[in-house]
């Protein structure tokens, strides 16, 4: 990741963080959690101040979104298409390597339940 996508990022979770505040203070009503910090916590803005906090709201959501796809498609690299041929060119499975036989590991090839079975020395 670049300076721009530093950038971006940095700018992207001081939105996170200021949406999450802005919209804690909104009042809905009586039942918001804007009067939890004393009262009518849109007074303080102005007569005006439901107009002032959703165009803000408008704003930093609209910022978020581009922000989130700007992220996207900085961070979208070619090297993971990259890494991906290059794992299915090192792992090529050849005739020996894979097994026909479709028998479950708990049954033997006739079917029957798989026992364990010791290990015995030749002598």
């Amino acid at each position: 990741m670049g300076t721009l996508g530093i950038v971006l990022l940095v700018a992207f979770v001081i939105v996170c963080v200021l949406l999450v505040l802005l919209v804690i203070v909104q009042d809905d009503g009586e039942n918001g959690m804007g009067g939890l910090l004393g009262g009518r916590g849109t007074a303080a803005f102005g007569s005006h101040s439901a107009s002032v906090l959703t165009k803000t709201t408008t704003v930093l959501v609209v910022l978020f979104f581009a922000l989130a796809v700007g992220l996207a498609f900085i961070n979208k690299s070619s090297s993971a298409a990259v890494s991906l041929e290059a794992l299915t060119n090192g792992v090529e499975t050849t005739e020996t390597e894979t097994s026909t036989d479709n028998t479950p590991w708990y049954l033997e090839a006739d079917g029957t339940p798989a026992t364990e079975t010791e290990t015995v020395d030749a002598e």
